[in-house]
């Protein structure tokens, strides 16, 4: 039995415990694409929500307008109080264009939209994704429990092990050891709640309302990260928790591409340095590449053995190979381009959401 507490509160779960939480005073946001339509997994987990029962499930959506009807036919099949919000709708972008915030788009950007939306009416906010198979319905109240106890972030970790071997491959070998790397030279708060995090690149965690409109999001793949950061100036140590959900299964991806891993890195790597400038390190970034490589190096022997002792299958030089991509990623971070807090922002929700709803009306003739 493992009881370890890290600087932030964690919540183990001993039992499979659903413990009671507030999910009638919540929304659920979970942000989706076209892939997602129909699929096991997002079927699943819509199911489950159904039995969660929070006030309301914000879908907020990127895809096609030809492929809009087909989703709204098939939302509206599950029992759970889904909403749906077309991101890329054209109203919604012209909402943004007028705001001056038009530039890039991806999940970090489609999760703010759906923030935004989903803070104005709940007391807290949940995020997770729509690919786990491995989806309980323990794991929304699990996510909500900390922020009735007083907490203001929550973030879930779990373990990514399938087909007897390790996941989480952009964790373990890219952020996990440029973390270390960074600590290993730099004294500061912020380093130390980073690494605090069992699974800091989950895309599972909640907040309250007034955190979810302080989040400056990052506008793809950095959102965790970027999470994290606003999570550590608003909540600090004493206001954040992490909470067991398991082990979960669900999509894998390749690592090279443009939505490989290789390619995630990138954005993550920027999110992270953004966080660390702004916790006051100035990493020396002519030096940092070969002390991730190093950092890295000794955890690749530490998984190893760790996948010995499991009887997994392990393959150190496929592990050495990633991590010499992801070291591209290691590079000082371009101009900030989060998107600004709800707080800070002239857009009203009801704008986006009304926008959403217009165009949606229009791409399926009225019929819901």
């Amino acid at each position: 039995m493992e009881y370890v507490q890290e600087r932030i509160t964690t919540l183990h779960a001993f039992d499979d415990p659903t413990p009671a939480a507030p999910t009638d005073r919540s929304a659920v946001v979970v942000p989706m694409t076209d892939r997602e339509h129909a699929g096991l997994a997002a079927e699943h987990v819509l199911t489950t929500l159904a039995e969660v029962d929070p006030a309301r499930v914000v879908v907020p959506l990127r895809a096609p307008a030809d492929r809009v009807p087909a989703f709204v036919e098939w939302l509206d099949t599950f029992d759970a109080p889904t909403e749906l919000l077309w991101c890329n709708a054209p109203g919604v972008e012209a909402v943004l264009d007028d705001a001056g915030l038009d530039d890039g788009f991806g999940k970090g950007r489609d999760v703010w939209l759906a923030l935004g939306v989903a803070s104005e009416t709940a007391d807290y906010v949940a995020v997770h994704d729509a690919d786990a198979t491995t989806y309980s319905a323990s794991h929304v109240p699990r996510l909500l429990a900390p922020l009735a106890d007083g907490h203001a972030f929550s973030k879930g970790y779990y373990a990514r092990v399938e087909n007897g071997r390790l996941y989480g491959r952009l964790f373990r070998l890219f952020y996990a050891p440029l973390v270390r790397a960074l600590a290993d030279a730099h004294d500061v708060p912020v380093l130390d709640y980073l690494a605090a995090f069992r699974y800091a690149l989950a895309g599972e965690f909640a907040m309250t309302a007034d955190l979810a409109r302080d989040l400056r999001a990052q506008r793809a793949w950095g959102l965790e990260v970027g999470t994290l950061g606003d999570a550590f100036e608003h909540a600090g140590f004493a206001g954040t928790a992490q909470v067991d959900l398991g082990r979960h299964e669900h999509d894998h991806r390749s690592v090279s591409g443009p939505t490989g891993l290789a390619d995630m890195a990138r954005q993550v790597g920027a999110a992270l340095f953004r966080v660390v400038e702004a916790g006051g390190v100035s990493p020396d970034y002519g030096t940092l590449p070969e002390r991730y490589r190093d950092a890295a190096g000794a955890l690749v022997r530490q998984y190893a053995a760790d996948a010995s002792f499991n009887g997994l299958d392990y393959d150190p030089a496929a592990e050495r190979e990633q991590v010499a991509a992801y070291a591209d990623a290691v590079e000082e971070p371009g101009a900030d381009d989060r998107l600004p807090a709800w707080s800070e922002t002239a857009i009203a929700p009801e704008t986006v959401a009304g926008a959403s709803a217009e165009a949606i009306e229009r791409v399926t003739g009225g019929g819901r």
